[in-house]
């Protein structure tokens, strides 16, 4: 599961990767991964982990990680091809979220790309061009859908009723997402404005101008899509920090929660993910995976020999370990459970795989 990083030219959308990779690397223990020069792996900070390392005497701890992908800057007539716009909307249909960076800080010695700072015009031109992009495919699957239903397809003949709706839609300025459009087309069309949405709004170092970001958080709050404030200049200088100096570096900026956390947090909300954990004496370890997933499918996330000899899942939660204090409270109060390969993994079990190959 990737996020796309995008915005316009020059809104700070690679110094924030920058800073995302860098909080990456300093991580202790975290196999971190450039996949490419534009693709990182960030670790999602959870102090569950350690609580559990502590319980188990576990030699190493490894976070989950939230994949970020950097997309080249969009420009008015992407849909077009305009710049490299094909490529760049080929980029982003291949994400499974998109975090839009705004720029809502002021810097004479960085070009803005817009005549003014407006985040709102900004935002509006990205998701334009990924609307036009929909638009045009939508017509060209209506074109081949009418011609195969011409042929005397019938699933054919239904479905062009659904994408003339669709297509009408987009033609009136309304995203995917915000359209009830049936699960089996967006599976198939995979519309660029049905992808989650996340908002960063890019700041000054200080105190955010309500200004420029009061209207981004209300178009936001409009499209149901989650916003993340923070400022990416401070966040990449303070991730080149020593670990023991960054804590005081927040305090004095005024910052009490980190704006990496706060995103890499608001990004495996985006999407849908929860998170179980592996303990034991060599390692603990937690690991995302999308809610619903049943048990076999997440032994397989650690490794497809286990999805393949699956046998049971041992479950217990991680809540119940911090109240009881031990693993063996916990087996004598009865709340370990043998689960068979169709259960569905919940947020904060702690699993133990059984498999036989």
């Amino acid at each position: 599961m990737e996020i796309g990083i995008v915005g316009l030219p020059n809104v700070g959308k690679s110094t924030l990767f920058n800073a995302l990779t860098g909080a990456a690397v300093a991580a202790e223990n975290f196999p971190f991964t450039t996949i490419e020069p534009n693709v990182g792996i960030v670790p999602l900070p959870d102090p569950r982990l350690y609580v559990l390392a502590e319980k188990f005497e576990s030699q190493k701890i490894t976070p989950s990680g939230i994949r970020f992908v950097d997309i080249a800057g969009l420009v008015k007539g992407a849909s077009q091809g305009e710049g490299l716009g094909n490529q760049f909307l080929g980029h982003i249909r291949a994400v499974d979220a998109i975090a839009h960076v705004v720029r809502c800080f002021r810097d004479d010695n960085v070009v803005n790309v817009m005549d003014q700072l407006d985040p709102v015009n900004a935002a509006d031109i990205i998701e334009t061009e990924l609307l036009l992009a929909d638009l045009q495919q939508a017509q060209k699957a209506l074109e081949k859908l009418k011609k195969n239903a011409k042929s005397g397809a019938k699933e054919d003949k239904e479905k062009v009723a659904v994408m003339e709706e669709i297509l009408k839609a987009f033609e009136e300025g309304k995203s995917a997402r915000s359209q009830s459009i049936p699960k089996e087309f967006l599976e198939e069309y995979q519309f660029l404005t049905a992808k989650p949405l996340l908002y960063v709004a890019n700041t000054d170092e200080g105190p955010a101008d309500p200004k420029l970001l009061g209207p981004l958080q209300v178009r936001a709050e409009k499209e149901n899509a989650k916003i993340v404030v923070l400022s990416t200049k401070l966040e990449a200088e303070i991730v080149q920090l020593p670990e023991e100096e960054r804590a005081v570096y927040y305090e004095s900026a005024g910052i009490t929660s980190p704006g990496l956390a706060t995103l890499a947090k608001a990004g495996r909300e985006l999407l849908n993910q929860v998170c179980f954990f592996t303990a034991g004496e060599k390692e603990t370890r937690a690991w995302l995976i999308n809610k619903g997933t049943k048990a076999a499918k997440a032994a397989g996330k650690i490794h497809t020999d286990i999805e393949r000899g699956f046998i049971r899942a041992e479950v217990y939660k991680y809540d119940d370990l911090v109240k009881l204090g031990t693993y063996k409270a916990i087996q004598e109060k009865g709340l370990v459970a043998l689960e068979g390969k169709d259960y569905e993994i919940k947020e904060g079990d702690v699993v133990y795989f059984r498999f036989s190959v």
